[in-house]
């Protein structure tokens, strides 16, 4: 009589009774040795730069040390910093104006705003500086009246106008009004004319659909580049100096033509333009997080925080032996 074989069920698992039953596997990382060794030879090329840095007679810490928190220090922070402050304020709402006059359909406009843009972003930043810093000799008076005639409603003298200060507030507002304008354009395209057909159909008008649909949506892509200019800002406030606008830079440049201490001044110079860039990275960071919800992008992590996740969980994989088995 022979035996039955019926057929075995499908979505069961057959076993045999001869295969022998399934072993924990011990997952293995896959080692990637080049890494380890750029790694360890960057780490040994630092090592040896900061270890010559602290030993070179030459750099004077003692100098950095005394100059570092001294008072003229301080006064030129507080000057960069709120010629930073107000030159971003400048930028962006006058390179949001621009911004949207470059998008008008009206051809005065649009020219104005090209205008604008092709002269501020076509010049060095140096040679606005300086010009705004000498005004006075093309124009000896400011005055506004009535053109071609000699109708006059105010008059001032340029030099008592423009001191030092204003002429460089001027000079970084303009000149990055004209880049922040070209982000802002970006950041409107970037939002789809859906959006803006959508709330014209209920009756919003230009101006406030731009203001409390298109903007909004635009920030994503306007506030990265736009905190990586107001870093670059903050450092291209030492331009001013050739002006003498009492900056940080300004006042390090009075020092060191006085007692010939060019480097470790220098020093101290960029201490704290690193103390100040890293203290704006923070917010720009949270901006970021803040507008990117709801993307892909606002999931990624720093390398930093990858690398020190991914050696808690090697730890805590380590850590629970070989024979740990999934729940």
């Amino acid at each position: 009589m022979a035996a039955s074989t019926a057929p075995v069920p499908a979505g069961t698992d057959a076993v045999r009774s001869d295969e022998a039953p399934p072993q924990d596997l011990l997952v293995v990382p896959v080692r990637h040795w080049g890494r380890w060794i750029a790694a360890v030879a960057a780490v040994t090329a630092l090592t040896g730069l900061i270890g010559s840095l602290a030993n070179n007679a030459n750099l004077h810490w003692d100098i950095v040390g005394h100059y570092l928190f001294a008072g003229l220090i301080f006064d030129g922070l507080v000057t960069t910093l709120w010629l930073t402050a107000a030159a971003m304020v400048l930028a962006l709402g006058l390179g949001t104006l621009i911004a949207v006059m470059r998008r008008s359909t009206n051809p005065v406009l649009y020219s104005l705003a090209t205008a604008f843009v092709w002269v501020f972003r076509g010049t060095p930043l140096l040679v606005q500086i300086i010009f705004w810093g000498y005004a006075g000799a093309l124009y000896k008076y400011v005055m506004i009246g009535v053109p071609f005639t000699h109708i006059t409603f105010l008059q001032a003298d340029t030099n008592s106008l423009l001191t030092p200060a204003v002429a460089a507030l001027l000079a970084l507002g303009l000149n990055e009004a004209a880049y922040a304008s070209e982000i802002i354009r970006a950041g409107i395209q970037s939002v789809d004319e859906g959006q803006t057909e959508a709330a014209y159909s209920l009756g919003m008008r230009p101006a406030l659909t731009m203001r409390r649909i298109v903007l909004p949506q635009a920030m994503r892509v306007i506030v990265p580049p736009m905190g990586n200019e107001s870093i670059n800002m903050l450092k291209m406030t030492a331009l001013v100096s050739v002006i003498s606008a009492h900056d940080l830079m300004s006042n390090i440049q009075d020092v060191y033509a006085q007692n010939y201490q060019v480097i470790p001044l220098l020093v101290v110079a960029s201490i704290w333009y690193l103390i100040l860039v890293t203290l704006l990275s923070f917010p720009q960071s949270w901006l970021e997080r803040r507008y990117g919800r709801g993307t892909a992008q606002s999931g990624r992590t720093s390398p930093l925080r990858r690398l020190l996740t991914g050696s808690a969980s090697r730890l805590r994989v380590l850590g629970s032996g070989p024979n740990h088995q999934k729940g």
